[in-house]
């Protein structure tokens, strides 16, 4: 039960992360006036190479964001490892 409330919780916290960067992203990118790629969401979140002494226009949160799917991702495995165990128990009785 312990580990169920532990994965929970990464999981959680992961997705606040990561929904928490996406919508400042999404707020930020309806001012962004120029960028490279082909969205104004990705751009802002990751941000690209700079070119000479233009301007950049980007939040540069790549690195929580990928933190935010990890830790999503590992809340997501415990949680399915835990209710794997769970349901295997229920079958032996």
């Amino acid at each position: 039960m312990k580990r169920i409330i532990i994965g929970g919780f990464i999981m959680l916290g992961g997705l606040s992360i990561t929904l928490t960067i996406i919508l400042s992203g999404s707020i930020y990118a309806t001012q962004i006036t120029s960028w490279s790629g082909k969205s104004k969401l990705w751009h802002a979140i990751f941000g690209a190479e700079q070119y000479g002494d233009e301007v950049v226009q980007s939040l540069f949160l790549g690195f929580p964001f990928v933190l935010g799917v990890i830790l999503s991702l590992l809340g997501l495995i415990i949680l399915g490892m835990e209710y794997y165990k769970t349901f295997q128990k229920h079958g032996e009785h």
